[in-house]
């Protein structure tokens, strides 16, 4: 059984930093794009950040460019997205998802086969 487990939320200042981790058992993260996504209250649910794990290429929400950075450790089979000069707009639940994948990212909107329960960041004035 597949499981994806987000952890790593929480409550931070604005301008503060935190990491979120997504780690999966019943697979590894070879050949996946493996995204992050956060849903504010009342808002729809967007992607934020997502990487191919077979060429390790990036794509980024406009709004978190030079602020978010999504990687790979493929020891420990997780994704991380370092978050960092927060704003009280990056206030939601992220979700990490994954799909099979080769090839670069061109985007996040993919119909991804896993997800996460999500995790939640809060950022305070």
């Amino acid at each position: 059984e597949v499981q994806i487990v987000e952890s790593g939320g929480g409550l931070v200042q604005a301008g503060g930093s935190l990491r979120l981790s997504c780690t999966a058992s019943g697979l590894t993260f070879d050949d996946y794009a493996v995204a992050w996504f956060r849903q504010a209250p009342g808002k729809e649910r967007e992607g934020v950040a997502c990487i191919s794990t077979s060429d390790m290429t990036t794509y980024y929400k406009d709004s978190v460019k030079g602020r978010f950075t999504i990687s790979l450790d493929n020891a420990k089979n997780t994704v991380y997205l370092q978050m960092s000069s927060l704003k009280l707009v990056d206030t939601a639940v992220y979700y990490c998802a994954a799909i099979p994948f080769w090839g670069p990212v061109m985007t996040c909107r993919y119909k991804y086969d896993y997800w996460g329960q999500g995790t939640q960041v809060t950022v305070s004035s």
